[in-house]
């Protein structure tokens, strides 16, 4: 075929190729909206949702633990009542003496503690099980402790967890927590607001212990033991820490926000018990 003058002929295969062109460009536009929407949705999900369910099923556990220590306290207040506690009165004719209720489940919580001296140890809390409820009014925060810094059975619930091997609220050593500090509840996300002096408290079945603030590890590693130990000492920045025993409570968490490469580490000493 030949090309009058002056005139431009367009064969059908730069047609095909234009055509084909456009296609290209259409289908890489649609999979990067979609691309755009689906990673729209896990932030979405990340950031709002896993807070939202968290945050309820936290405030759903620690209204259950309140009002479980309120009915086993109203349980015993009826036993010192009709002297059954204590072994007293019998039944009408005068025989056999009632048996009290069953003992609830131990208080992890009653070595060493000023308001009940001489107990023993009990033993620890099931892992992942909420036993005591973590205060800091400075950040009008509320949340469960449960045993252990599982992600998936404590974390990401919304609770603290508890390091196992660390003591007990109230117990002379180190008393030490983690907690998110974004998304899944993101409880600990203003600890970074605490400040020397701020209470920190932790509710159990028997008595309510208050901590007061005293030091602040801006930054460490996630390696580093030594902020959990019974005397807490930073391993990497030595200048933080303590070096003598006491009644001390630890909460950790990730730093910067956003990340997990380091650690914040807030230390508080025990100023005060109050049995329930």
């Amino acid at each position: 075929m030949r090309a009058v003058a002056g005139v431009r002929v367009v064969g059908h295969g730069d047609r095909r190729r234009r055509a084909w062109g456009r296609r290209v460009l259409w289908g890489g536009g649609e999979l990067l909206v979609t691309a755009g929407l689906v990673l729209l949705l896990l932030v979405a999900h990340q950031m709002w949702w896993t807070n939202r369910e968290a945050r309820r099923g936290a405030e759903r556990t620690v209204t259950a633990l309140e009002r479980q220590w309120e009915r086993e306290g109203e349980e015993r207040e009826g036993e010192r009542g009709d002297g059954t506690a204590a072994g007293l009165g019998g039944g009408p004719s005068g025989g056999a003496v009632t048996s009290p209720a069953p003992a609830p489940d131990p208080d992890p919580a009653t070595d060493a503690d000023p308001a009940r001296p001489g107990t023993s140890p009990a033993p620890p809390p099931r892992p992942s099980r909420a036993y005591a409820v973590l205060g800091i009014p400075r950040l009008g925060l509320r949340v469960p402790v449960a045993e252990g810094v599982d992600r998936a059975g404590v974390l990401n619930k919304g609770y603290a967890g508890h390091y196992r091997g660390t003591q007990q609220p109230g117990q002379a050593g180190n008393f030490a927590l983690a907690g998110h500090r974004n998304t899944h509840g993101e409880p600990f996300r203003y600890l970074p607001r605490l400040r020397r002096g701020d209470t920190v408290e932790v509710e159990t079945r028997s008595a309510t212990y208050t901590y007061g603030v005293d030091r602040i590890l801006p930054r460490t590693t996630a390696r580093d033991v030594g902020v959990v130990r019974p005397v807490p000492r930073s391993l990497v920045r030595p200048g933080y820490g303590y070096d003598e025993p006491g009644h001390y409570l630890t909460l950790t968490t990730c730093t910067p926000e956003f990340t997990s490469r380091y650690r914040l580490v807030v230390w508080a000493k025990l100023v005060s018990v109050r049995p329930r």
